[in-house]
């Protein structure tokens, strides 16, 4: 027999083949950055789910109370606390010489809580008092811890203590004028945390800063005050 012609085609090794597939159903596989970039996305709606979620739980926690709120006023009708200084003293302050001063102030809050149904609960925790003149800070203490009941008036005692405190030339001379003047000018500021239950609801703690302006005759024990005026502000949060 005789042996088959040569063929053009170069021989395949044994085990290869050849398949024809017609071009319109190639399909193209996305290169490797391609497909990372499809997982990151697929990854992120998770979390932009998780994040929505928590925002609308967060508005409608707020809503909520803030329409609670509103329930309680409409239902109680709270009126403003008021405050006011009633007595000062003051020892430690020698201004017939230039050495630093060691001021040592005791003062009487008064605290009105005009309501028929409200409590309000101080805490010592977290509570500052201070007394300024001008810029400089004389001195500074703590609130007591106590509970005020409806229709109730309470005179709150706060020792306050400074040490060491230099007075700046200008200031020390503007202080003795004003005490030949009978009026030195001080600032109050007190900051308390505290609770408030209306009814049979008790709120989370929030923030009282009652400021006030005093005017007292003289540093001494027996200050007399000339002239007195308060204001606060409350911080829910």
């Amino acid at each position: 027999m005789a042996d088959p012609p040569p063929s053009d085609k170069p021989l395949l090794p044994q085990g290869t083949y050849i398949v024809q597939i017609p071009k319109d159903q190639i399909y193209r596989l996305p290169p490797p950055e391609n497909s990372k970039k499809i997982q990151k996305l697929a990854n992120r709606k998770p979390k932009r789910s998780l994040c929505f979620c928590f925002c609308w739980t967060l508005a409608l926690t707020f809503t909520l109370l803030i329409l609670l709120a509103g329930v309680l006023y409409l239902v109680f009708r709270p009126e403003k606390l008021k405050y006011s200084i009633d007595s000062v003293s003051i020892a430690g302050v020698n201004l017939t010489s230039s050495s630093p001063i060691s001021p040592r102030i005791n003062v009487s809050i008064r605290s009105e809580n005009p309501n028929d149904k409200l409590t309000v609960y101080y805490s010592r925790k977290g509570s500052s008092v201070a007394i300024h003149y001008g810029d400089v800070n004389l001195c500074n203490g703590l609130l007591p811890t106590f509970t005020q009941s409806a229709n109730n008036v309470t005179a709150i005692q706060t020792a306050l203590r400074g040490s060491n405190i230099v007075l700046a030339r200008d200031v020390h001379a503007r202080l003795v004028k004003q005490e030949k003047e009978r009026r030195v000018p001080l600032k109050l500021k007190v900051k308390a945390p505290v609770k408030v239950k209306i009814g049979a609801v008790k709120t989370w703690e929030i923030k009282v800063t009652v400021k006030c302006d005093v005017d007292v005759d003289r540093f001494i024990q027996k200050s007399k005050i000339v002239s007195k005026s308060c204001g606060y502000r409350v911080n829910l949060w």
